[in-house]
């Protein structure tokens, strides 16, 4: 129980102060969005540090997915949803956190944890740098994408993969580049936050495959 009083006191943190930062910028949305889709992003970490086995991390998840597919109804956490586009994102980031469990919470913890950071931090980056700076854009999909948001997705993918690659390996290899190339060009495809699900899976599934084998 200690456990997971540690994850659901982490988990409320992050939504107090996502919460009391839309009370300060109104008009913040999307950043507050991001600050809960990358501050959870530490969870996968913490969880495995304190040693919660797969099959309660599982039965979390799920209930947490179950939650916001709720939530998309009856809007009972207005704050996770608040932003102008129609986007799944959030569920796709829990469908995507439970498959990556089911596959690799045991199996190969290095992979999971990759495909979740470079989705909680590659992705949740990009999207704020994108909004913050002007550079040249373009509309995939009916999504506008930006060069440095695109960039920031890169450089941060390639940092979360080297980072963990080398702690596996002690060692660089080319693959990381791949890995980190992949997860930029399917971060493309944002339309509904499809990108929640398939930019996650895809890294770590790649990882597993050129790294870890």
């Amino acid at each position: 129980m200690i456990k997971f009083a540690i994850i659901l006191l982490y988990l409320f943190s992050i939504f107090l102060i996502s919460t009391v930062f839309k009370k300060i910028n109104e008009d913040s949305n999307e950043i507050v969005r991001k600050i809960i889709h990358i501050g959870i992003g530490p969870l996968i970490p913490i969880a495995q540090f304190l040693k919660i086995d797969q099959n309660s991390a599982l039965i979390f998840t799920g209930i947490i997915s179950l939650m916001v597919l709720i939530n998309y109804s009856y809007k009972l956490f207005p704050t996770i949803e608040d932003i102008e586009r129609k986007s799944y994102g959030t569920l796709f980031y829990c469908l995507s956190l439970f498959i990556l469990i089911y596959l690799f919470w045991d199996k190969d913890p290095y992979a999971l944890i990759t495909g979740f950071f470079i989705m909680t931090f590659g992705d949740g980056l990009a999207g704020l740098i994108g909004k913050s700076f002007n550079s040249m854009s373009w509309i995939f999909f009916k999504q506008k994408k930006s060069l440095f948001g695109t960039f920031t997705m890169f450089l941060t993918s390639l940092i979360v993969v080297c980072s963990i690659g080398y702690s596996q390996q002690n060692s660089f290899n080319l693959n990381y580049f791949t890995i980190a190339f992949l997860a930029t060009i399917l971060e493309q495809f944002s339309v509904l936050g499809i990108d929640n699900f398939i930019v996650p899976i895809a890294s770590a599934l790649c990882f597993n495959f050129f790294i870890t084998n």
